[in-house]
C-alpha cells in the first residue's frame, strides 16, 4: 500500500477532502548535488494537494488521516500507461514489416497506428475502470 498523510480539510456526505503536503526524498539522496531532479524537485517540495476521498468514517476536519493507494493497481496502471502502448507499437511494425505497397514497406505507418490505439485503448480502460480501482482511501485515523 502506497501510504500517504493527510489533513481532513472538508467533510461531504459519504467523502472527505484530504490535503497532503508533497514532499521530497531528495535530502537523503547521495547524488543530489548533481542532479538534475533535484533542481525540478526542489520547486514542488512542500505544495499542498487535495484529494477527494471515499469514505464511511466518522471524521471531523482538522483530522489527521493515512491515505492510500493499493500497490497492485499502482503497478497496473503503470504498466497500462507505459507498456500496452509499446506493445501496440512493435505490433503494427512487425505487421507493417509482412506487407508492402508499391515496395514500401509499412512498418512505421502501422507502428503509428498501433501507438495511437494503445493509446485509445488506455483512454478508454481509464475511462471505465480506473475511477474504481483507483480511488485513495483513509488507512486509519491518526490520534
Amino acid at each position: 500500500m502506497v501510504e500517504e498523510q493527510g489533513r481532513v480539510v472538508a467533510l461531504e456526505p459519504g467523502a472527505a477532502w484530504i490535503e497532503t503536503v508533497r514532499a521530497t526524498s531528495c535530502q537523503s539522496c547521495s547524488a543530489r548535488q548533481g542532479c538534475g531532479h533535484a533542481v525540478l524537485d526542489s520547486n514542488a517540495a512542500g505544495s499542498r494537494a487535495r484529494i477527494r476521498v471515499q469514505s464511511g468514517r466518522e471524521l471531523q476536519v482538522g483530522d489527521q488521516v493515512v491515505v492510500g493507494i493499493p500497490e497492485q493497481a499502482l503497478m497496473k496502471g503503470a504498466l497500462m500507461v507505459y507498456l500496452l502502448p509499446l506493445v501496440c507499437l512493435f505490433a503494427g511494425a512487425l505487421l507493417g514489416s509482412l506487407f508492402s505497397v508499391a515496395g514500401q514497406d509499412l512498418s512505421a505507418l502501422l507502428g503509428i497506428a498501433g501507438l495511437v490505439v494503445g493509446f485509445l485503448v488506455n483512454r478508454w480502460y481509464s475511462g471505465q475502470h480506473a475511477a474504481r480501482t483507483l480511488q485513495p482511501q483513509i488507512i486509519r485515523i491518526l490520534p
